[in-house]
């Protein structure tokens, strides 16, 4: 077992972030890889990353191209900040479309572009250069050059043979222009990674990577969400919550309100998930703001995630409480974020919470509200199996997540689109309720899976001096109702019509 582990090729990096990571730490040297997807979604720029890498490292790569000239894809290169000048391009087009003979790079032409003679130059001037990273794109053209499928897929296996024993690692880019799966070809290649585009009825397209396999190594299954930004590919690993285990002390967290705090037995607990339920407008983001502003002042990281309301209103009405929330964010204890839910794929929504809790060592983090997430990721597949990891990350990392969710309706029965009350280890119900003439405000913990918890209502309100939590509502029943009866009749009777 040992020499096996031995014999195993050293991993490379690829030069995409986050794919080293899928990868288990990079790709296996020496073998071939198919990397494949429809135009557009970035097989080239994988490719460009893959080359440059290894030059930076001051190994010799080869970049072959059959479909892109070298002037388009110094152009790709350009946009995304590169400098063109330590690429090494070997350009296959026909010879009306070359250029002169003195450029640095190799033009093959129209008596040569056939696939036998073709490969036979390709492997010379593999010979010549002798690079450990070489590129082929794309597999497409050389297809069309076949005078058969069984020719094509010949040549191939000659081409993989040519490369078995050198230490060269083989990218190979095919845009799925073959019709049905090739899996003859996939099954040649050591290892196949997939790139696809998920159209939105709405929005940026979302696109995603697949692992289809990596022969006699790990890797991340599942689809993985990746933007195509200025700098190259940035792909966003799937969360994996139990990779990520660590050790904090036990304490809670306190609101600054003892009549709040008291409610929740002392406070809420670190490392734990509450969620705030309740209508529109009843307070669930000042709640959570108040923890969060909280935590600030004590020198404890927080962090709000908005997505149904401006970061302009969301700081003016907590200024208007007495949280002096601008003081805490130019000290860089507290941050707000505004999030477009239109741009973001959920991949990459939690890849940035994950890296501010592990950067930044945030302790209080606000989602504000599912509801806008779950909106705004209509169709997306497995989302609250995405969020069940989050929240698992998030508590093992000791962060204090509070989840806004709001209830349709404003007084009496209400409902929810979905349940996520059972990824929660506290559940806060607000609601509105009708008294004297009044619309009132009433909080109650439901739930709360460590420790002891209160189980009256409360009532609460926003006065001058901030959040203001009243002592239990002894005097009313019903108030979940929305219009309670009083236990005193005297108050009845002064209060109800004649």
């Amino acid at each position: 077992m040992l020499t096996a582990i031995a014999d195993l090729p050293p991993r490379i990096d690829t030069g995409v972030q986050g794919l080293n990571d899928i990868l288990s730490g990079g790709l296996p040297s020496g073998q071939m890889y198919l990397l494949e997807g429809i135009p557009g979604t970035g097989k080239t720029t994988v490719a460009l990353q893959f080359i440059r890498t290894a030059i930076k490292a001051g190994e010799a790569a080869l970049y072959v191209t059959l479909s892109e000239s070298k002037r388009e894809l110094e152009a790709s290169a350009r946009s995304h900040g590169w400098k063109n000048e330590d690429l090494s391009i070997a350009e296959f087009i026909p010879e009306e479309a070359s250029l002169s003979p003195d450029q640095q790079y190799t033009v093959f032409h129209p008596s040569e572009v056939e696939l036998a003679f073709t490969i036979q130059k390709l492997t010379e001037l593999i010979e010549e250069r002798k690079p450990t990273r070489l590129v082929i794109d794309s597999l497409s053209e050389l297809r069309l050059l076949a005078a058969d499928t069984m020719r094509y897929r010949r040549q191939l296996l000659a081409l993989k043979q040519f490369f078995a024993g050198r230490d060269t690692t083989v990218l190979l880019l095919d845009d799925r222009s073959a019709e049905g799966s090739d899996m003859q070809l996939q099954s040649i290649a050591h290892g196949v990674f997939r790139l696809d585009k998920v159209p939105q009825s709405y929005g940026a397209t979302r696109r995603q990577i697949e692992i289809l396999k990596l022969r006699g190594s790990s890797f991340r299954e599942g689809f993985h969400d990746y933007t195509i930004e200025t700098g190259g590919v940035r792909i966003y690993p799937r969360l994996i919550a139990n990779e990520h285990e660590s050790t904090f002390p036990t304490e809670r967290a306190k609101s600054g309100i003892p009549s709040l705090d008291s409610m929740f037995g002392g406070g809420i607990n670190r490392g734990s998930s509450t969620l705030l339920i309740g209508p529109t407008g009843v307070g669930k983001s000042t709640l959570a703001m108040q923890f969060a502003y909280a935590a600030a002042k004590r020198g404890d990281r927080a962090i709000v995630y908005a997505f149904d309301e401006v970061l302009r209103t969301a700081r003016e009405r907590a200024e208007d409480l007495g949280l002096a929330v601008g003081e805490e964010i130019k000290r860089g204890t507290l941050s707000m974020s505004q999030v477009d839910p239109a741009e973001l794929s959920p991949g990459e929504f939690i890849w940035q919470i994950k890296s501010d809790v592990e950067e930044k060592d945030t302790r209080i983090l606000v989602i504000d509200s599912l509801n806008g997430f779950l909106n705004a990721m209509t169709g997306e597949r497995d989302l609250l199996l995405q969020l069940h990891e989050l929240i698992a990350f998030l508590n093992q990392k000791g962060v204090i997540t509070f989840i806004i969710l709001t209830q349709h309706g404003l007084v009496g029965n209400m409902h929810t689109e979905i349940d996520v009350s059972y990824l929660a280890d506290t559940v806060v119900l607000l609601r509105y309720f009708e008294a004297e003439g009044e619309i009132r405000q009433v909080i109650s913990v439901l739930k709360q899976r460590i420790g002891r918890h209160e189980r009256t209502l409360r009532e609460f309100k926003f006065g001058e001096g901030g959040l203001e939590v009243g002592g239990p509502l002894k005097e009313f029943r019903g108030v979940l109702t929305g219009i309670p009866d009083s236990i005193n009749p005297a108050l009845n009777a002064t209060t109800r019509p004649e």
